[in-house]
């Protein structure tokens, strides 16, 4: 029998909730957001924090707003109780921030724990004990009425050890650990013991929190464990339910937003995801998600790689560059349809309008994110990908027909270097191949007389020295491919020809396009100049000099 075998697992219970109300509903705010960074994100490091990172990690989770901070075990870890010493001694908390503190259902732990917490204006005490079958037959040898009096005896020290501490604002956090794996009645039960001896108020509410230790079973079964606590426990209006979700399956995120749609008002979790095994629910991808739905996450996420960094040098972690929201290429098109699409959208975007662009969820803008990482260019990439880049860096705004051969270029340059091509590569090929108006022939000057018909002198040299040229017709191009004619005898026609500023006021340059046909070859051609008919005229000279480069490679 083969060692991956799934006949030895079961499915997890599912809770019978015919009249489930989660589905229902929709997010309207923010959740309280408790960072668990400093604990469970710090015991899951292979080398924890020092408390100079620690005191690092603290500083962001205040700049970014955090109002609920767990920030570590101080009964079970020296470097954690003095972390909080420092917070309380050096008054580092501000008056609107409270610290969390966790704490097992243990007598000499929980004295300790109010120990570390002398002085403190402000905080949170969390005890929990394990409530599942497993933990219960298997870990602690207990019967259900032996665990939930651990729970309760718990809740009795928590409450008793306080009064010591009259000066301190003390709210109380139970977690029936393994709650996810926990039968629902038993959980609330073991919950309702610990509500007899705090006896929770409106006014003077506790915190109950739903953990999901271990994720067994997919996100819409927890929001239905959420569902059913939440309507089943007692004074609801003195709990403020929380939930602790972990990602074994993948499904952290979900879970915590099901479970707000299912009764949660607080969740608990980690910037990125940090926790043990495969990590928490990522507090940033929570809240960004809400943002990208109109609602104010209570958080300021506007800087993501100042977070990156922090949190990989306190973590030692790396970010993905795939990261939900904040990591590096999540703004990143290469696929040239994408490409396309979002250069459209852009374009016709109104700062003041809401927000709809292809492919973009957000305005990568608010997380500080420019638009010139938006599209990067390789092999994959079309030509609204090339055209993005050059106007978006350089102002150079190509007609689609250029487009197109520039594309074909750009991408053969790619597969050949393998890689992406940075804005100044792009440029580079489109000046190398398109404006080629100073070899063999190039203008050494023009006269414009305009009397109905415009007509021309132009001064051209080439390899043979310099020669005037005469023609005439509607406008100077016109003018100048009747000039090239009667000179050459080659027939001429402009297919089309486009033209723009690249800037703005009087130092601003104009750029030409032109597409000719010449003697049944059609050649495009470019140019840039101060001087609106020169530029008009190098182009044709550009499409002209890669004409002869075509023929003479031909030949």
């Amino acid at each position: 029998m083969s060692r991956f075998d799934h006949r030895r697992y079961r499915p997890s219970p599912v809770v019978d909730l015919p009249n489930r109300q989660w589905p229902n509903r929709t997010i309207q705010t923010a959740p309280t957001w408790a960072s668990v960074d400093l604990r469970d994100g710090n015991q899951a490091l292979v080398e924890p924090m020092s408390v100079a990172q620690k005191r690092r990690f603290w500083g962001l989770l205040l700049r970014l707003g955090f109002k609920e901070i767990e920030v570590g075990f101080p009964a079970a870890s020296q470097p954690d109780y003095d972390f909080v010493r420092w917070l309380i001694e050096e008054e580092q908390i501000p008056e609107d921030v409270t610290i969390q503190v966790l704490v097992q259902a243990r007598e000499d732990l929980i004295r300790r724990t109010y120990d570390a917490l002398r002085g403190v204006r402000q905080a949170i005490v969390h005890v929990y004990n394990s409530t599942s079958p497993v933990q219960r037959d298997w870990v602690f040898g207990q019967d259900r009425e032996g665990v939930k009096a651990i729970a309760r005896q718990g809740a009795v020290w928590v409450q008793d050890m306080a009064r010591d501490f009259p000066r301190t604002r003390w709210t109380f956090q139970y977690s029936p650990e393994s709650f996810t794996a926990t039968e629902p009645d038993y959980a609330i039960a073991v919950c309702e013991a610990v509500l007899d001896v705090w006896r929770p108020t409106k006014h003077n509410p506790c915190i109950i929190n739903l953990p999901a230790t271990v994720e067994v079973s997919s996100p819409n079964v927890f929001a239905d464990q959420v569902e059913y606590f939440a309507t089943h426990i007692s004074r609801r209006e003195g709990i403020i339910l929380s939930v602790h979700t972990h990602n074994d399956r993948g499904g952290a995120v979900a879970a915590a937003e099901m479970a707000i749609l299912a009764g949660a008002d607080r969740v608990e979790g980690t910037l990125l995801g940090n926790g043990e095994r495969t990590g928490n629910a990522d507090l940033l991808t929570l809240a960004m998600n809400l943002y990208s739905q109109g609602i104010d996450p209570g958080l300021d996420l506007s800087r993501p790689d100042e977070i990156a960094e922090v949190c990989t040098q306190c973590t030692g972690l790396p970010v993905h560059p795939r990261h939900p929201w904040i990591g590096e290429l999540v703004y990143t098109a290469f696929s040239g349809s994408h490409q396309d699409a979002i250069r459209k959208c852009l374009s016709r975007q109104d700062h003041d309008a809401p927000w709809q662009v292809a492919y973009l969820p957000i305005d990568p803008d608010d997380l500080g994110r420019s638009y010139q990482a938006v599209i990067r260019v390789n092999s994959q990439s079309g030509k609204g990908g090339v055209a993005f880049v050059l106007e978006r860096e350089y102002g150079l705004v190509l007609p689609r027909w250029l487009q197109v051969e520039l594309a074909r270029l750009v991408q053969r340059e790619s597969e050949a270097r393998g890689g992406v091509l940075d804005a100044a590569s792009i440029r580079d090929i489109f000046e190398r191949q398109f404006i080629v108006d100073q070899a063999p022939e190039r203008l050494l000057g023009y006269r414009l007389e305009r009397n109905g018909r415009d007509v021309i002198e132009v001064r051209i040299g080439g390899p043979d020295g310099a020669r005037t040229l005469h023609g005439e017709g509607q406008g100077a191009i016109a003018a100048f491919v009747d000039a090239w004619t009667r000179a050459s005898g080659r027939r001429l026609g402009v297919l089309d020809y486009q033209e723009h500023a690249i800037g703005e006021g009087t130092d601003a340059e104009a750029a030409a396009y032109v597409d000719l046909d010449i003697d049944g070859v059609r050649v495009s051609g470019a140019a840039i100049d101060r001087d609106t008919v020169a530029a008009a005229l190098r182009a044709v000279l550009s499409a002209l000099n890669r004409c002869q480069a075509v023929i003479a490679e031909a030949a």
